[in-house]
């Protein structure tokens, strides 16, 4: 279907004069392609953060400046500045990761990273409390093994996620390879990373820094992640674009794509909200440079520049319409799509313990709750992991719900894998219950500045709680997806959740019911603003009820809709 362009409101987008713009794409316009005045402000040491300006520019290089929330009252009243810290995130393309570079990244944390690292629901690490003068260190430490933070933020396209599902093959090679590939075509082509970071010489040109993105980027960030059936482990219809991946007899043959998913939302503001992404058609895999290229250029030049909110591509495809949106790609792709080819999902959870891959090894996936590797009294995880390392000749790779995969383990070495993790305290087969497994939760407090609530510290108090209520009515064996964020934003991808919480205050929460299980229907609002004592009073309720009036292996998200608890579902995927 052909939409004429010229019958499409552009008031808000790149074509508009810059000063009809919102400040923000002032500030890149003006950056010089993201150098700002970065390179002066870490050589200040009169403050321990950057200035406004700089902040927004590092975000682009990876880096977020932040400060501990927890002193923030007392330090103000002392009359000082706030804590500032950074927090860093890797690009990680498929979240694969070398034995040697596990071991840089567990020396740099321990170094700068206060002897935590963090794995993130975008499958790659963060480091937090990172001070200023640390940050060309930790950055230069991840160049010598090949790893950077280039795009890792800012308004650009993130680090490209790759199903990390257990039953690993040679189509799950051939994925993970692509999203490398795509990763290293679509990251920010300035040069002022490697002049800020690795004190690299200024090249004098008159060329074009950035030939794709332009001198204002994208409108807002950019999620791209590939899918392999039968598992949704990365939440596909989450993603500004995502690739289903297709297989035949000879392989990968090519992907559905699916575009406009997005979970960032503000409370009380109807005209933002959670979408799934829709499938709009197929791709030959030799066509996903070219596919890429034409949604985020659609996005690029249609996205809402004005009024920042809006500036996900999800709202550009419902104020353009998905027949508009399409056609353009197809357009620039210089011809239609294929018709989207048949695929199932089952889950979108993770396979704990040991798994036997088409190569004939062994993969083994550690629960990690919430992403913190660090060492806890008798549980000594990033020190065992670090012990693994040392011996492992196959890789790390990071799951979508922050936990780790040791992969290519062969018969000879698994006893040994097995006898380190003993020595640890590190349950191979997962070790908590099944809610606890399906759990997951942001950061928030005490760094995001963002959070309203706990997430990551309370959430799991918060399962001990509910764990006796499943037990008393028979379904401690039955699989729930929980998950829970400081804020309505949904970094832990919460709207996809069967239960889900966002932060309101402190200790007070938003409750969302009824999403699918394998992230194909978004959840709906069921209460709002209230405690643990209300949550659990609801839950257990509501848990009594599933027990006793569930079928025959229907899950707990398409029970309550079935029963009428929640309503119809805002959107389902198509």
């Amino acid at each position: 279907m052909t939409v004429d362009s010229r019958v499409v409101d552009r008031s808000n987008d790149i074509s508009q004069p810059l000063e009809a713009l919102g400040p923000d794409e002032t500030l890149k316009y003006n950056s010089d392609y993201l150098r700002g005045s970065i390179d002066l402000g870490l050589l200040d040491r009169v403050t321990g953060g950057v200035k406004f300006e700089d902040n927004k520019l590092m975000k682009f290089h990876g880096i977020y400046q932040q400060d501990d929330r927890d002193i923030r009252d007392e330090r103000r009243r002392q009359k000082l500045e706030p804590a500032y810290t950074f927090m860093v995130r890797l690009r990680l393309p498929g979240g694969v990761t070398t034995a040697e570079q596990w071991l840089k990244i567990d020396e740099l944390a321990r170094r700068h990273g206060g002897d935590m690292v963090r794995l993130t629901t975008r499958q790659t690490f963060q480091f937090h409390w990172v001070v200023k003068e640390d940050l060309k260190p930790t950055i230069q430490g991840l160049h010598e093994v090949l790893l950077d933070t280039v795009a890792a933020c800012g308004d650009d396209a993130r680090t490209v996620m790759a199903g990390a599902d257990p039953d690993d093959s040679e189509l799950h090679a051939e994925v993970v390879a692509l999203s490398k590939q795509l990763s290293d075509h679509i990251i920010p082509k300035t040069h002022a990373y490697h002049e800020i970071w690795y004190n690299e010489a200024k090249i004098a040109s008159s060329e074009n820094e950035e030939p794709f993105y332009g001198r204002q980027y994208m409108p807002r960030k950019f999620k791209i992640g590939f899918a392999i059936p039968p598992s949704n482990d990365i939440d596909i219809y989450t993603q500004d674009l995502g690739f289903i991946a297709i297989g035949g007899e000879s392989g990968l043959e090519g992907f559905n794509v699916v575009i406009g998913g997005g979970m960032g939302r503000t409370d009380n503001e109807a005209d933002t909200y959670p979408r799934l992404g829709d499938v709009i058609g197929f791709i030959a895999k030799d066509q996903l440079i070219a596919a890429t290229d034409a949604v985020m250029g659609v996005q690029r030049d249609y996205g809402n520049r004005k009024v920042r909110k809006r500036a996900r591509f999800k709202y550009t495809i419902d104020d353009k319409g998905l027949d508009f949106i399409t056609s353009e790609i197809e357009a620039r792709m210089g011809g239609p799509l294929e018709p989207a080819r048949a695929f199932t999902f089952d889950s979108n959870g993770d396979r704990f313990g040991w798994g036997k891959t088409d190569r004939g090894t062994w993969n083994l996936t550690l629960f990690i709750e919430n992403g913190r590797i660090r060492n806890t009294g008798n549980y000594r995880l990033m020190d065992g992991l670090r012990a693994l390392a040392q011996v492992h000749n196959g890789k790390f790779r990071l799951t979508p719900n922050h936990n780790v995969i040791v992969s290519g383990v062969t018969d000879e070495k698994r006893p040994q894998v097995e006898a380190l993790l003993s020595e640890y305290g590190i349950p191979v087969d997962g070790g908590h219950s099944l809610l606890r497994l399906n759990a997951m939760a942001c950061v928030a407090l005490p760094t995001c500045p963002l959070a309203m609530a706990e997430a990551e510290r309370y959430l799991p108090d918060l399962v001990q709680k509910i764990d006796p209520l499943l037990e008393k009515h028979g379904l401690a064996d039955t699989p729930i997806t929980i998950r829970m964020t400081g804020c309505p934003n949904g970094c832990a991808r919460p709207y996809v959740a069967e239960i889900a919480f966002t932060g309101r205050a402190p200790g007070k929460y938003n409750l969302y019911l009824g999403a699918g299980f394998h992230g194909e229907r978004l959840n709906t609002l069921y209460r709002e603003n209230i405690g643990e004592a209300a949550i659990l009073e609801t839950l257990d309720g509501l848990f009594a009820r599933y027990a006793q009036e569930r079928t025959s292996g229907e899950h707990f998200g398409n029970y309550l809709h079935r029963a009428g608890i929640v309503g119809a579902a805002e959107q389902a995927a198509a």
